[in-house]
């Protein structure tokens, strides 16, 4: 009786099994999303900056200037557009960029500011005791303020695109009666919403 080998089967030899071709790596579909993954964080990151550039910013409050309404470390939003495509009433809260005259705390200088809007263009500002007239009317400040109002405005008259600046703390704030008005272009943006401490978030 003849020995059978292994691949041998009633006289037939069989041929090996074929050897399976090393899997694929999917090259393609990992690259295309990379790339649509760095396309999504490049228009994401350019949407961000346009939104800060002519939309919304947030602000930080270092001081207590304008104590009650916003405390030191409130965080807010700014609204850009609401002075660009809009007016600016007294009451508004807005920030704008510090003044050059603007002095008060030389240790520490700040480049942007923010206090609420006492007078718009045309109106002639003085005061007498705690009191604050626009146009010989006194001014209802019907937003929180403290008093005393500390040092007076005088007479002040405001010319185009002049804006009159004051902190709700009234006798602890470093405003326009000290370093003057504000010109339009130096507005950035309105405060609508502070955002932080959450235990105080809401609308301005």
């Amino acid at each position: 009786m003849s020995e059978v080998t292994p691949h041998e089967t009633s006289g037939v030899l069989t041929s090996e099994p074929p050897t399976p071709p090393p899997p694929t790596t999917p090259t393609k579909p990992r690259r295309r999303a990379l790339i649509e993954w760095t396309a999504i964080i490049v228009v994401a990151v350019l949407v961000s900056f346009l939104m800060r550039t002519f939309t919304f910013q947030t602000f930080f409050i270092p001081s207590g200037s304008m104590e009650p309404t916003l405390q030191i470390g409130d965080r807010i939003i700014v609204n850009k557009l609401a002075v660009s495509w809009g007016t600016i009433n007294i009451g508004d809260i807005v920030v704008f960029k510090a003044p050059p005259a603007e002095n008060c705390d030389s240790a520490d200088p700040v480049t942007d500011l923010v206090k609420r809007v006492i007078g718009i263009p045309g109106d002639t500002l003085t005061s007498k005791g705690n009191t604050i007239y626009v146009n010989g009317v006194a001014l209802k400040e019907k937003w929180p303020h403290t008093e005393p109002l500390g040092q007076p405005i005088g007479h002040v008259h405001l010319m185009a695109d002049q804006y009159f600046m004051m902190g709700d703390n009234h006798a602890d704030s470093c405003d326009s009666r000290m370093w003057g008005p504000v010109p339009r272009s130096d507005i950035i943006g309105k405060a609508f919403l502070r955002i932080w401490p959450l235990s105080r978030i809401g609308f301005l």
